[in-house]
Protein backbone atom coordinates (compact mmCIF):
# COMPACT_ATOMS: atom_id res chain seq x y z
CA UNK A 1 0.00 0.00 0.00
CA UNK A 2 1.70 3.71 -1.30
CA UNK A 3 0.34 5.17 2.03
CA UNK A 4 1.80 2.72 4.45
CA UNK A 5 5.57 2.88 2.16
CA UNK A 6 5.23 6.88 2.39
CA UNK A 7 4.84 6.61 6.39
CA UNK A 8 7.92 4.85 6.46
CA UNK A 9 9.77 6.80 4.35
CA UNK A 10 8.48 10.08 6.11
CA UNK A 11 9.02 8.75 9.91
CA UNK A 12 12.88 8.58 9.07
CA UNK A 13 12.47 12.08 8.10
CA UNK A 14 9.83 13.77 10.43
CA UNK A 15 8.50 13.67 13.35
CA UNK A 16 6.22 11.17 13.67
CA UNK A 17 6.09 10.75 9.96
CA UNK A 18 4.01 14.18 9.16
CA UNK A 19 4.54 17.97 9.69
CA UNK A 20 1.36 18.63 11.58
CA UNK A 21 0.95 16.25 15.11
CA UNK A 22 -2.87 15.85 14.16
CA UNK A 23 -2.14 14.48 11.16
CA UNK A 24 -0.71 11.13 12.29
CA UNK A 25 -3.44 9.33 12.63
CA UNK A 26 -1.82 8.22 16.42
CA UNK A 27 -5.13 8.90 18.31
CA UNK A 28 -6.98 6.75 16.32
CA UNK A 29 -4.48 4.02 16.40
CA UNK A 30 -4.79 3.74 12.20
CA UNK A 31 -1.94 4.53 9.08
CA UNK A 32 -2.67 8.09 7.79
CA UNK A 33 -3.59 8.18 4.09
CA UNK A 34 -1.20 10.34 1.72
CA UNK A 35 -3.80 12.36 -0.23
CA UNK A 36 -2.94 12.68 -3.65
CA UNK A 37 -5.73 15.28 -5.17
CA UNK A 38 -9.36 16.78 -4.52
CA UNK A 39 -11.97 18.04 -5.86
CA UNK A 40 -15.07 19.33 -4.66
CA UNK A 41 -16.27 17.43 -1.77
CA UNK A 42 -13.90 14.56 -2.42
CA UNK A 43 -10.25 13.80 -1.69
CA UNK A 44 -8.45 10.83 -3.33
CA UNK A 45 -5.51 8.94 -1.67
CA UNK A 46 -2.27 7.23 -2.79
CA UNK A 47 -3.71 4.11 -3.41
CA UNK A 48 -6.77 5.48 -5.31
CA UNK A 49 -9.61 5.24 -2.36
CA UNK A 50 -12.22 8.14 -2.96
CA UNK A 51 -13.38 10.01 0.43
CA UNK A 52 -16.13 12.27 1.29
CA UNK A 53 -13.90 14.64 2.84
CA UNK A 54 -15.40 17.02 6.09
CA UNK A 55 -12.16 18.07 6.93
CA UNK A 56 -11.38 20.06 4.16
CA UNK A 57 -7.61 21.24 5.02
CA UNK A 58 -9.21 21.97 8.93
CA UNK A 59 -11.91 24.61 7.62
CA UNK A 60 -10.49 26.89 4.67
CA UNK A 61 -12.08 24.91 1.73
CA UNK A 62 -15.55 26.38 2.45
CA UNK A 63 -16.20 25.91 -1.43
CA UNK A 64 -14.69 22.79 -1.54
CA UNK A 65 -11.46 21.75 -2.73
CA UNK A 66 -9.51 23.05 -5.90
CA UNK A 67 -12.56 25.52 -6.60
CA UNK A 68 -12.43 26.49 -10.49
CA UNK A 69 -12.63 30.21 -9.87
CA UNK A 70 -9.90 29.84 -6.79
CA UNK A 71 -7.68 28.32 -8.87
CA UNK A 72 -7.79 30.36 -11.68
CA UNK A 73 -6.96 33.55 -9.67
CA UNK A 74 -4.28 31.65 -8.08
CA UNK A 75 -2.81 30.42 -11.34
CA UNK A 76 -3.34 34.39 -12.88
CA UNK A 77 -1.60 35.66 -9.45
CA UNK A 78 1.54 32.83 -10.18
CA UNK A 79 2.42 33.94 -13.51
CA UNK A 80 2.62 38.09 -12.57
CA UNK A 81 5.33 36.44 -9.92
CA UNK A 82 5.06 34.17 -6.26
CA UNK A 83 6.32 36.93 -3.80
CA UNK A 84 7.66 40.76 -4.07
CA UNK A 85 8.21 41.69 -0.54
CA UNK A 86 6.96 45.03 -1.36
CA UNK A 87 3.69 46.49 -1.28
CA UNK A 88 0.63 44.74 -3.92
CA UNK A 89 -2.95 46.06 -4.63
CA UNK A 90 -4.22 42.71 -3.53
CA UNK A 91 -2.86 43.23 -0.20
CA UNK A 92 -5.39 47.00 -0.53
CA UNK A 93 -8.09 44.40 -1.73
CA UNK A 94 -8.05 42.17 0.61
CA UNK A 95 -7.69 44.66 3.61
CA UNK A 96 -10.81 46.60 2.16
CA UNK A 97 -12.97 43.38 2.01
CA UNK A 98 -12.52 42.03 5.12
CA UNK A 99 -13.12 45.40 7.44
CA UNK A 100 -15.91 46.02 5.50
CA UNK A 101 -17.24 42.37 5.92
CA UNK A 102 -16.22 42.96 10.00
CA UNK A 103 -16.92 46.68 11.12
CA UNK A 104 -14.84 46.19 14.60
CA UNK A 105 -11.75 45.58 12.26
CA UNK A 106 -10.97 48.92 11.14
CA UNK A 107 -7.28 48.66 10.33
CA UNK A 108 -5.72 44.97 9.94
CA UNK A 109 -2.40 43.32 9.44
CA UNK A 110 -1.89 40.27 7.49
CA UNK A 111 0.59 37.90 8.65
CA UNK A 112 1.35 34.10 7.36
CA UNK A 113 -0.81 31.85 9.85
CA UNK A 114 -3.13 31.87 12.66
CA UNK A 115 -0.17 30.93 15.20
CA UNK A 116 1.20 34.23 14.01
CA UNK A 117 -1.59 36.63 14.16
CA UNK A 118 -2.39 35.78 17.61
CA UNK A 119 0.81 36.13 19.35
CA UNK A 120 0.90 39.59 17.48
CA UNK A 121 -2.49 40.68 18.49
CA UNK A 122 -0.89 39.71 22.26
CA UNK A 123 1.67 41.45 21.80
CA UNK A 124 -0.23 44.20 20.61
CA UNK A 125 -2.42 43.97 23.76
CA UNK A 126 -0.10 43.81 26.10
CA UNK A 127 1.07 47.08 24.09
CA UNK A 128 -1.35 49.32 24.33
CA UNK A 129 -2.46 48.29 28.14
CA UNK A 130 1.36 47.74 29.51
CA UNK A 131 -0.07 45.05 31.05
CA UNK A 132 1.28 41.15 31.46
CA UNK A 133 -1.31 38.92 32.00
CA UNK A 134 -3.65 37.38 28.97
CA UNK A 135 -6.93 35.47 29.87
CA UNK A 136 -7.74 32.42 28.09
CA UNK A 137 -9.84 29.43 28.15
CA UNK A 138 -8.96 25.67 29.04
CA UNK A 139 -9.68 23.49 26.22
CA UNK A 140 -9.76 27.02 23.54
CA UNK A 141 -6.71 26.45 21.01
CA UNK A 142 -5.06 29.62 19.66
CA UNK A 143 -1.83 28.07 17.99
CA UNK A 144 1.70 26.95 19.35
CA UNK A 145 3.16 30.06 20.17
CA UNK A 146 4.34 29.71 23.99
CA UNK A 147 2.04 31.45 26.20
CA UNK A 148 -0.78 29.75 24.25
CA UNK A 149 -0.25 26.05 24.58
CA UNK A 150 -1.12 26.47 28.39
CA UNK A 151 -3.99 24.37 28.71
CA UNK A 152 -4.69 24.11 25.06
CA UNK A 153 -7.13 22.11 22.71
CA UNK A 154 -6.58 21.18 19.29
CA UNK A 155 -3.88 18.20 18.91
CA UNK A 156 -3.03 19.12 22.85
CA UNK A 157 -6.20 18.03 23.30
CA UNK A 158 -6.08 14.99 21.18
CA UNK A 159 -2.57 13.86 22.41
CA UNK A 160 -3.81 14.11 26.04
CA UNK A 161 -1.07 16.70 26.62
CA UNK A 162 -1.55 19.46 29.23
CA UNK A 163 1.12 21.49 27.81
CA UNK A 164 3.98 21.68 25.66
CA UNK A 165 7.78 21.04 26.81
CA UNK A 166 10.25 23.65 25.80
CA UNK A 167 7.82 26.74 27.95
CA UNK A 168 9.13 28.75 29.99
CA UNK A 169 7.66 28.76 33.58
CA UNK A 170 7.88 32.35 33.25
CA UNK A 171 6.05 32.54 29.92
CA UNK A 172 3.64 30.24 31.04
CA UNK A 173 2.80 32.08 34.26
CA UNK A 174 1.63 35.28 32.42
CA UNK A 175 -1.59 33.08 31.32
CA UNK A 176 -4.56 33.25 32.92
CA UNK A 177 -6.92 29.95 32.37
CA UNK A 178 -10.86 30.36 32.89
CA UNK A 179 -13.08 27.72 31.80
CA UNK A 180 -15.10 28.39 28.85
CA UNK A 181 -19.18 28.84 29.72
CA UNK A 182 -18.32 29.50 33.38
CA UNK A 183 -18.46 33.67 33.96
CA UNK A 184 -17.62 32.75 37.85
CA UNK A 185 -13.90 31.77 36.72
CA UNK A 186 -13.81 34.63 34.74
CA UNK A 187 -14.60 36.97 37.43
CA UNK A 188 -12.25 35.05 40.18
CA UNK A 189 -9.22 36.45 37.64
CA UNK A 190 -10.26 39.27 37.29
CA UNK A 191 -11.05 39.72 41.15
CA UNK A 192 -7.57 39.02 41.77
CA UNK A 193 -5.51 40.17 38.95
CA UNK A 194 -8.06 42.86 37.12
CA UNK A 195 -5.60 45.83 36.79
CA UNK A 196 -3.12 43.85 35.22
CA UNK A 197 -4.77 42.02 32.93
CA UNK A 198 -4.40 43.65 29.07
CA UNK A 199 -6.71 40.96 27.20
CA UNK A 200 -8.95 38.19 26.74
CA UNK A 201 -8.28 35.69 24.00
CA UNK A 202 -11.78 33.61 23.66
CA UNK A 203 -12.68 31.27 20.55
CA UNK A 204 -16.39 32.86 20.37
CA UNK A 205 -17.53 29.27 18.95
CA UNK A 206 -15.31 26.76 20.35
CA UNK A 207 -13.87 24.55 17.75
CA UNK A 208 -10.89 23.00 19.09
CA UNK A 209 -12.31 20.97 22.05
CA UNK A 210 -15.00 19.87 19.39
CA UNK A 211 -17.43 22.16 18.71
CA UNK A 212 -19.10 24.00 21.71
CA UNK A 213 -21.25 27.05 21.62
CA UNK A 214 -21.19 29.67 23.74
CA UNK A 215 -23.76 29.87 26.15
CA UNK A 216 -26.50 32.97 25.31
CA UNK A 217 -24.76 35.82 27.76
CA UNK A 218 -21.43 34.17 27.84
CA UNK A 219 -19.86 36.39 25.05
CA UNK A 220 -21.56 39.83 25.92
CA UNK A 221 -20.42 38.99 29.55
CA UNK A 222 -17.00 39.28 28.30
CA UNK A 223 -17.44 42.13 26.46
CA UNK A 224 -18.83 43.63 29.89
CA UNK A 225 -15.98 42.34 32.02
CA UNK A 226 -13.07 43.63 29.86
CA UNK A 227 -14.74 46.86 29.70
CA UNK A 228 -15.72 47.17 33.45
CA UNK A 229 -11.54 46.52 34.00
CA UNK A 230 -10.11 48.33 31.36
CA UNK A 231 -9.01 44.58 29.29
CA UNK A 232 -9.04 44.16 25.62
CA UNK A 233 -11.42 41.77 24.19
CA UNK A 234 -9.72 39.13 21.79
CA UNK A 235 -11.54 37.18 19.28
CA UNK A 236 -10.04 34.09 17.97
CA UNK A 237 -11.98 33.74 14.63
CA UNK A 238 -9.67 31.79 12.75
CA UNK A 239 -11.99 28.78 12.64
CA UNK A 240 -15.39 31.21 12.87
CA UNK A 241 -14.67 33.95 10.93
CA UNK A 242 -16.33 33.90 7.57
CA UNK A 243 -17.56 29.93 8.21
CA UNK A 244 -20.03 30.58 10.24
CA UNK A 245 -21.13 34.01 8.97
CA UNK A 246 -19.90 36.51 6.25
CA UNK A 247 -18.95 38.88 9.03
CA UNK A 248 -17.95 35.87 11.07
CA UNK A 249 -19.10 35.02 15.04
CA UNK A 250 -19.02 38.79 15.97
CA UNK A 251 -21.80 38.96 13.69
CA UNK A 252 -23.64 36.22 14.03
CA UNK A 253 -24.12 36.88 17.90
CA UNK A 254 -24.11 40.93 17.78
CA UNK A 255 -20.59 41.18 20.19
CA UNK A 256 -17.94 43.55 18.97
CA UNK A 257 -14.38 42.61 20.26
CA UNK A 258 -11.46 44.93 20.22
CA UNK A 259 -9.15 42.77 18.52
CA UNK A 260 -10.13 39.78 15.49
CA UNK A 261 -7.44 37.21 14.65
CA UNK A 262 -8.42 35.41 11.44
CA UNK A 263 -7.06 32.67 9.18
CA UNK A 264 -8.56 29.52 7.51
CA UNK A 265 -11.11 30.85 4.76
CA UNK A 266 -9.18 33.96 3.83
CA UNK A 267 -6.25 32.11 2.59
CA UNK A 268 -8.53 30.12 0.36
CA UNK A 269 -5.81 26.97 0.86
CA UNK A 270 -3.12 29.13 0.86
CA UNK A 271 -1.32 29.91 4.76
CA UNK A 272 -2.64 33.02 5.60
CA UNK A 273 -3.41 34.79 8.89
CA UNK A 274 -4.47 38.39 9.88
CA UNK A 275 -5.05 40.35 12.74
CA UNK A 276 -6.92 44.03 13.38
CA UNK A 277 -9.13 45.98 15.39
CA UNK A 278 -9.90 49.70 16.31
CA UNK A 279 -7.86 51.80 14.64
CA UNK A 280 -6.77 53.82 17.79
CA UNK A 281 -5.19 50.06 18.99
CA UNK A 282 -3.94 48.85 15.60
CA UNK A 283 -1.99 52.82 14.93
CA UNK A 284 0.19 51.41 17.40
CA UNK A 285 2.36 48.73 15.40
CA UNK A 286 5.04 49.85 13.07
CA UNK A 287 6.05 51.10 11.63
CA UNK A 288 3.12 53.58 12.88
CA UNK A 289 3.70 53.08 16.78
CA UNK A 290 6.37 51.25 18.87
CA UNK A 291 4.82 47.46 18.81
CA UNK A 292 6.93 45.95 16.85
CA UNK A 293 5.94 42.75 13.93
CA UNK A 294 6.92 42.20 10.14
CA UNK A 295 6.94 39.20 7.93
CA UNK A 296 8.77 39.02 4.44
CA UNK A 297 5.90 36.57 3.10
CA UNK A 298 2.76 38.78 4.86
CA UNK A 299 -0.24 39.61 2.35
CA UNK A 300 1.66 37.21 -0.31
CA UNK A 301 0.13 38.02 -3.92
CA UNK A 302 -0.68 34.40 -4.31
CA UNK A 303 -2.46 33.53 -1.19
CA UNK A 304 -4.05 37.22 -1.63
CA UNK A 305 -5.24 36.23 -4.62
CA UNK A 306 -6.82 32.74 -3.44
CA UNK A 307 -8.49 34.22 -0.18
CA UNK A 308 -9.79 37.62 -2.27
CA UNK A 309 -11.71 34.87 -5.14
CA UNK A 310 -13.18 32.76 -2.16
CA UNK A 311 -14.46 35.89 -0.44
CA UNK A 312 -15.94 37.40 -2.89
CA UNK A 313 -17.52 34.17 -4.00
CA UNK A 314 -18.85 34.36 0.10
CA UNK A 315 -20.07 37.76 -0.31
CA UNK A 316 -21.88 37.20 -3.75
CA UNK A 317 -24.05 34.41 -2.72
CA UNK A 318 -25.50 35.43 0.92
CA UNK A 319 -27.35 32.34 0.73
CA UNK A 320 -24.44 29.93 0.70
CA UNK A 321 -24.80 30.47 4.51
CA UNK A 322 -28.00 29.32 4.60
CA UNK A 323 -27.79 26.09 2.61
CA UNK A 324 -24.84 25.43 4.40
CA UNK A 325 -26.63 25.73 7.79
CA UNK A 326 -29.56 23.42 6.15
CA UNK A 327 -26.54 20.39 5.57
CA UNK A 328 -25.34 20.84 8.81
CA UNK A 329 -28.57 20.93 10.64
CA UNK A 330 -29.38 17.16 8.55
CA UNK A 331 -26.29 15.98 9.42
CA UNK A 332 -26.38 16.65 13.00
CA UNK A 333 -29.65 15.39 13.10
CA UNK A 334 -29.16 12.08 11.42
CA UNK A 335 -26.26 11.50 13.80
CA UNK A 336 -28.46 11.96 16.50
CA UNK A 337 -30.69 9.77 15.79
CA UNK A 338 -28.58 6.72 14.71
CA UNK A 339 -26.93 6.70 17.77
CA UNK A 340 -30.24 6.53 19.46
CA UNK A 341 -31.46 4.02 17.45
CA UNK A 342 -28.63 1.63 18.35
CA UNK A 343 -28.65 2.68 22.34
CA UNK A 344 -25.67 5.41 22.25
CA UNK A 345 -25.62 8.53 24.51
CA UNK A 346 -23.62 11.09 22.38
CA UNK A 347 -23.90 14.89 22.33
CA UNK A 348 -24.15 16.28 18.88
CA UNK A 349 -23.14 20.21 18.44
CA UNK A 350 -24.04 22.00 15.22
CA UNK A 351 -23.40 25.69 14.30
CA UNK A 352 -23.79 26.45 10.24
CA UNK A 353 -21.51 24.18 8.67
CA UNK A 354 -19.61 22.74 12.07
CA UNK A 355 -20.22 20.29 13.85
CA UNK A 356 -19.04 17.81 16.39
CA UNK A 357 -20.29 13.86 17.87
CA UNK A 358 -19.33 13.42 21.50
CA UNK A 359 -19.70 10.14 22.97
CA UNK A 360 -20.48 11.84 26.02
CA UNK A 361 -22.57 10.90 28.62
CA UNK A 362 -24.20 14.03 29.21
CA UNK A 363 -23.93 17.51 27.91
CA UNK A 364 -21.24 19.28 26.78
CA UNK A 365 -20.08 22.91 28.03
CA UNK A 366 -16.45 23.48 28.24
CA UNK A 367 -13.23 21.34 28.18
CA UNK A 368 -13.77 19.21 31.48
CA UNK A 369 -17.38 17.98 29.73
CA UNK A 370 -15.86 16.89 26.03
CA UNK A 371 -12.74 15.48 28.17
CA UNK A 372 -15.46 12.87 29.25
CA UNK A 373 -15.89 11.79 25.75
CA UNK A 374 -14.83 7.89 25.21
CA UNK A 375 -12.33 8.41 22.77
CA UNK A 376 -11.84 4.20 22.20
CA UNK A 377 -15.39 4.42 20.66
CA UNK A 378 -14.76 7.69 18.81
CA UNK A 379 -12.01 5.91 17.06
CA UNK A 380 -14.23 2.77 16.04
CA UNK A 381 -16.36 5.18 14.80
CA UNK A 382 -13.87 6.82 12.57
CA UNK A 383 -12.17 3.57 11.50
CA UNK A 384 -15.78 2.49 10.14
CA UNK A 385 -16.33 5.34 8.45
CA UNK A 386 -13.31 6.00 7.01
CA UNK A 387 -13.69 2.28 5.80
CA UNK A 388 -16.79 3.29 4.35
CA UNK A 389 -15.48 6.48 2.00
CA UNK A 390 -16.02 9.18 4.93
CA UNK A 391 -13.06 11.25 6.16
CA UNK A 392 -13.34 13.16 9.16
CA UNK A 393 -10.85 14.73 11.77
CA UNK A 394 -9.11 11.86 13.22
CA UNK A 395 -9.79 13.25 16.87
CA UNK A 396 -12.84 13.50 18.92
CA UNK A 397 -12.00 16.73 19.85
CA UNK A 398 -12.14 18.33 16.70
CA UNK A 399 -14.81 19.55 14.42
CA UNK A 400 -16.16 18.35 11.15
CA UNK A 401 -16.43 21.02 8.45
CA UNK A 402 -19.22 21.08 5.62
CA UNK A 403 -18.44 23.09 2.31
CA UNK A 404 -20.72 24.25 -0.16
CA UNK A 405 -19.32 21.54 -2.62
CA UNK A 406 -21.03 18.99 -0.89
CA UNK A 407 -24.20 17.43 -1.61
CA UNK A 408 -27.59 15.84 -0.76
CA UNK A 409 -25.56 12.35 -2.21
CA UNK A 410 -22.67 13.39 -0.10
CA UNK A 411 -24.98 13.66 2.48
CA UNK A 412 -27.15 10.63 2.19
CA UNK A 413 -23.26 7.93 1.95
CA UNK A 414 -22.03 9.88 4.99
CA UNK A 415 -25.31 9.35 7.09
CA UNK A 416 -25.49 5.68 5.35
CA UNK A 417 -21.97 4.95 6.65
CA UNK A 418 -22.60 6.67 10.19
CA UNK A 419 -25.36 4.40 10.68
CA UNK A 420 -23.39 1.10 10.06
CA UNK A 421 -20.45 2.58 11.92
CA UNK A 422 -22.90 2.92 14.92
CA UNK A 423 -24.32 -0.74 14.41
CA UNK A 424 -20.70 -1.87 14.57
CA UNK A 425 -19.38 -0.02 17.76
CA UNK A 426 -19.35 -3.39 19.68
CA UNK A 427 -17.55 -5.12 16.93
CA UNK A 428 -13.34 -5.93 17.16
CA UNK A 429 -11.44 -3.58 15.57
CA UNK A 430 -9.65 -4.61 11.91
CA UNK A 431 -6.21 -4.60 13.27
CA UNK A 432 -4.96 -1.60 10.97
CA UNK A 433 -3.06 0.27 13.44
CA UNK A 434 0.53 0.66 11.83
Amino acid sequence: MKSADLLKRAQFLMPGGVNSPVRSFSAVGLTPPFIAYGGGSRIFDADGREYVDYVCSWGPLILGHAHPTAVEAVERAARDGLSFGAPTEREVEMAELITSALPSMEMIRMVNSGTEAVLSALRLARGCTGRPYIVKFSGCYHGHSDSMLVEAGSGLATAGTPNSAGILPAIASATLVARYNDPDSVRELFAAKGAEIAAVIVEPIAANMGLVPPEPDFLPFLRRVADEYGALLIFDEVISGFRVAYGGAQTLYGVRPDLTVLGKIIGGGLPVGAYGGRRELMRQVAPLGPVYQAGTLAGNPVAMAAGLATLKILQGDPAVYARLEEKGRILAGALRQAAADNGRRVTVHQIGSLLTLFFTPGPVAGYADARQSDTALFARFFESLLARGVYIAPSQFEALFISAAHTDADLRLTIAAAEAAMRELDAPRSGTAD
